[in-house]
């Protein structure tokens, strides 16, 4: 699958490039984003390597990894990322959201959220899941807004939302 440009009213998400982190590492540099994830902001040259993987991609048969960064007016705000696991001649996705914490409570990771789940669903990617901590009542409002739905199951103590397929 193909990552291409999505774009929304307010929002221009494209795919990651090594050169962005030095960017991202002033817009993802605060130590808030960490709460609920744990570990510490990445630095540039910490960023620039953990690109280098991810623009590369999975060395894994079946799995595709697709990056974005999510921009408001050419300036970065966050990212957003899928991971696409195959599953016979079709594809689930594990997907995730970033935005800075100066760029919070402005509906981006609602808004860049539901057109990663849209663009994805329009290529048949079923079901859609998003690991979301059981505190975290932020990003639950954005998994809700995005149509992911909140599930009884857990992985790694996160609760598992998910899409559930059309009938």
């Amino acid at each position: 699958m193909e990552i291409t440009i999505l774009r929304t009213e307010r929002l221009t998400v494209e795919p990651l490039r090594v050169s962005d982190a030095d960017e991202l590492a002033g817009v993802l540099g605060d130590r808030a984003l960490h709460a609920y994830i744990g570990g510490r902001p990445a630095t540039a040259a910490e960023l620039r390597r953990r690109y280098e993987r991810l623009v590369a991609g999975s060395d894994a048969a079946g799995e595709i990894w697709l990056n974005w960064v999510v921009r408001s007016d050419g300036d970065a705000v966050g990212t957003l990322q899928a991971t696409l696991v195959a599953v016979g001649d079709a594809y689930r996705a594990d997907v995730a959201w970033v935005i800075g914490v100066r760029w919070q409570g402005k509906g981006y990771a609602s808004e860049g959220a539901g057109a990663l789940v849209e663009w994805l669903r329009h290529r048949g990617v079923d079901p859609i899941t998003a690991n979301i901590h059981p505190e975290h009542a932020a990003s639950a409002a954005v998994a809700r807004r995005a149509g992911l739905h909140r599930t009884d199951a857990l992985h790694d103590g996160e609760v598992v939302w998910r899409t559930f397929t059309r009938a």
